[in-house]
């Protein structure tokens, strides 16, 4: 299991906001390339990018820190928010990225995420946010009436990297996660799954790594210290 230290971006600067509300932002940095510096030199084998101004705006904004990111660390680097056409895909590739995540776009419209999924096998992973078991788009601002699980189901056959599921109710809340929703996403569809949103403590982890998944996403416990990165590795 892919252990991967979360930098979400907003104004250049590294953040964490609790279930997706701009309003209640934490800044836990000014330099997104030293940050992805010191979870490398930690051991980290992977970061977890997202531009939080991206998905908010419909497009890729937090260029020059992703490209800071990028230049600071040999390690591949996946990244989201805000990726809706296939030449917002080419420049995230363009800047030597390795996995985008696809979101609204991909939820909205499953058919061109097959296209995608086709066009670059094996790098596109989909962001599948999941509200009260419901699919969450355009930042978390918006819910739709399509079931997570349904969603899983439908893209199982697509060459993706895997689906990254995330409980909007437990991201940054340091509570856990949502681990009923993590097992039945992982019976639902064969792909890898990473999970994202409430990961807190190091026996949360342990648990995770018995179910089997392919990775997780840690972000504020790491920031705020109740996970040792060096020490879960």
């Amino acid at each position: 299991m892919i252990i991967y230290p979360a930098i979400d971006l907003r104004g250049g600067r590294c953040v964490r906001l609790r279930q997706g509300d701009f309003q209640q932002e934490t800044i836990f940095g000014n330099d997104p390339g030293d940050m992805a510096r010191q979870w490398q030199s930690q051991g980290a084998q992977a970061l977890h990018l997202v531009d939080l101004d991206g998905a908010k705006a419909g497009k890729p904004t937090n260029i020059e820190a992703l490209t800071s990111i990028r230049r600071a660390v040999t390690i591949p680097l996946q990244v989201g928010g805000g990726l809706r056409s296939e030449q917002d895909l080419q420049l995230i590739f363009d800047l030597g990225i390795e996995r985008a995540i696809l979101g609204s776009k991909a939820c909205q419209d499953p058919a061109w995420l097959e296209q995608m999924a086709r066009r670059y096998p094996n790098r596109i992973l989909l962001g599948l946010d999941a509200k009260a078991g419901m699919v969450a788009t355009e930042g978390w601002l918006e819910v739709s009436h399509v079931a997570a699980l349904d969603l899983a189901r439908q893209v199982s056959s697509y060459p993706l990297a895997g689906i990254i599921y995330t409980d909007i109710a437990k991201d940054g809340m340091m509570a856990g996660p949502n681990w009923e929703g993590l097992a039945e996403m992982s019976e639902a569809t064969p792909l890898p799954i990473i999970a994202s949103g409430g990961v807190t403590t190091a026996d949360d982890v342990r648990r995770l790594r018995t179910m089997q998944l392919a990775g997780c996403i840690i972000g504020r416990a790491l920031y705020e210290k109740t996970i040792d990165l060096k020490e879960i590795l």
